[in-house]
């Protein structure tokens, strides 16, 4: 799982301005043979186009997917796995725990990284042994939709990042349409971790889009990660309660079951404690999107059967 951390900002038509802007730019002004900025400012040297990429992080690796140029992938981290493919591909360690020597061993042109998860040291030892290393740095849903123009502008796909852009904003003006309707906020509880309870804060993308889904964060404040006891989940009053974690298979069902014992909790009142998939909430992708429209359906069920 990959947990980057986000600060909520809004102001989403401005900033697709800015994408197609750059999505514009980059047909005329090719990153390839020069050198460019990556999203820390730093400089990063290319001299070729590059033929060979290690991925050092599994948004990074499905985002390359998404733009279809797959092919160059030559080494993902442990976790890259969506699409499926990206099983198959050699490994070089998890993004907290890189494999320097299997990283050299494969000889990339680039390394692209991101900020939150990858060692500063790693990344250093790379471009010290003449590796360039590209760094994103998504904190947020509109920096993810700027991630995916400026790595589509990098690797030379930036119609289909151009493409992908135009499909996540107009999802994401549908969400936000549908959610105006609302006439309240339902109270919600996200649990990422089982053992101990584990929720999310404000400093979150998934604190963003249930924001953005017109639910009330019942975690929310300055701890990125807040930890709960059950008697202070069950303080909080849920009306929705939703369950996802690193864990899978049948550890899912014994949570839910848990919490169904607890009948004066509202979220189990109305049979409204659900589990869900954590890549769709956690990882800075074009999944982001899906994840968000899986919320409004969670949270205002309502509302999608009254715009049918």
């Amino acid at each position: 799982m990959q947990r980057p951390k986000s600060k909520l900002k809004f102001g989403y038509l401005s900033a697709i301005s800015f994408v197609i802007v750059g999505f514009v730019l980059s047909v005329a002004v090719q990153s390839h043979g020069k050198d460019i900025f990556d999203q820390l400012g730093r400089t990063v040297k290319l001299t070729l186009p590059p033929q060979r990429i290690v991925s050092l992080a599994p948004s990074i690796t499905e985002i390359i997917f998404a733009l279809g140029r797959q092919h160059l992938l030559k080494g993902v981290t442990r976790f890259s796995d969506h699409p499926w493919e990206a099983k198959k591909l050699p490994k070089v360690g998890s993004y907290v725990h890189l494999d320097l020597e299997r990283i050299v061993a494969l000889k990339p042109d680039i390394c692209i990284a991101i900020k939150d998860g990858n060692p500063k040291e790693i990344i250093g030892r790379l471009e010290s042994l003449g590796i360039p290393v590209y760094v994103i740095n998504p904190l947020n849903v509109v920096a993810v939709i700027k991630t995916i123009q400026d790595i589509g502008r990098l690797l030379g796909a930036g119609e289909k990042a151009h493409h992908l852009v135009q499909n996540m904003h107009l999802r994401l003006e549908r969400v936000k349409s549908t959610v105006s309707k609302a006439a309240f906020r339902p109270r919600v509880f996200f649990q990422i971790g089982i053992s101990p309870i584990v929720s999310v804060g404000t400093d979150t993308f998934i604190h963003e889009l249930i924001v953005l889904v017109g639910g009330k964060n019942l975690a929310e404040g300055p701890v990125p990660y807040p930890r709960f006891s059950r008697e202070q989940v069950l303080g909080l009053s849920p009306e929705v309660l939703i369950i996802t974690s690193m864990t899978r298979n049948a550890i899912f069902e014994k949570v839910k079951a848990d919490w169904g014992r607890w009948n004066n909790m509202p979220a189990v009142k109305n049979g409204r404690i659900f589990m869900v998939d954590s890549n769709l909430f956690d990882r800075p992708t074009p999944r982001l999107i899906d994840g968000l429209e899986l919320l409004v359906k969670l949270i205002h069920p309502a509302l999608l059967r009254e715009s049918r």
